[in-house]
Formats: C-alpha cells, sequence, structure tokens
C-alpha cells in the first residue's frame, strides 16, 4: 500500500496566518457586551476609590462636566460622601440593565448603603477619548418587594 502524503502549500500557510491575525486583531477590538463591563467597571472603580478615601482617583472617573461643576476633586468627594453615603460607602453592588441613548447611557446599580437601605442608581455614563466617564448619579430608594 502506498502512502498518500499531504502536504501544506505555501498558499494555504498564507492563508492560515492571514485568518489567524484577523481573529487575533477581532479579539482584541472591543465588541458591543464590553461596553457594559466597561462601564461597570468605571462605576467600579469609582465606588472603589471612594471606599478608600482616595480623592484623586475617584474625580479621575468623572466627567468634564462634573469636574467643572465641583472644580476640585476635595469638593467633588466631600460632596458624595455627604449626599450620597450609598456611592460613597456601598457595601452592596448589582449591576441591573443600561438603557443606551444617543450622547450617553445609563446603567442602573442597585447600592446597599452603610446603613443598609437599598437604592436604585442611576448612572449618567459618556465616553470621552475613548474611556467612560460618569457625568452623574441619581438615587431614589429602591422598592424593597413583597
Amino acid at each position: 500500500m502506498g502512502h498518500t502524503r499531504t502536504s501544506v502549500g505555501r498558499k494555504s500557510v498564507v492563508i492560515l496566518l492571514a485568518i489567524l491575525a484577523v481573529v487575533l486583531l477581532w479579539s482584541s477590538h472591543p465588541l458591543a457586551g464590553d461596553k457594559d463591563e466597561e462601564i461597570q467597571d468605571t462605576i467600579l472603580r469609582q465606588i472603589e476609590a471612594f471606599a478608600n478615601d482616595d480623592e484623586e482617583q475617584a474625580w479621575a472617573y468623572a466627567s468634564e462636566g462634573i469636574k467643572r461643576r465641583f472644580g476640585s476633586s476635595g469638593v467633588f468627594f466631600d460632596m458624595v460622601r455627604q449626599a450620597y453615603p450609598a456611592v460613597h460607602s456601598a457595601t452592596a453592588i448589582e449591576f441591573l440593565e443600561r438603557v443606551p441613548h444617543s450622547d450617553f447611557d445609563i446603567q442602573v446599580v442597585k447600592l446597599q448603603g452603610p446603613d443598609g437601605k437599598r437604592w436604585d442608581a442611576y448612572y449618567r455614563m459618556v465616553q470621552m477619548d475613548g474611556n467612560w466617564k460618569i457625568a452623574g448619579v441619581r438615587l431614589q430608594e429602591a422598592d424593597i418587594g413583597i
């Protein structure tokens, strides 16, 4: 019996390498689902910065509009500490839906504050220079349910 020898031609190798390159490039670009992860990561990192009393890091996740409004990281940090204790000192965080709009997205988050109260937080997220920033948060006491 004779053996059949198959050889992969040079053209086949080039095609396989081209396909591999496309797959690698495609996987390095954010997918639509990655938007959720990027937004959630931004929110989590800012909450973590608040928990660590890191004014500058918390400020880094604020949008330019927030920065203009408050003027400095200290003023911003103090406002959040006093007016938004559930954001400043969250003890539980659960991400719900993201609602896209034309110029911004709203990320709904369930928070539990240090006093045990539960809140629905509506984070207004804007993209600036390819990064998601927090342009505002509206808190509403969460329905406890049945």
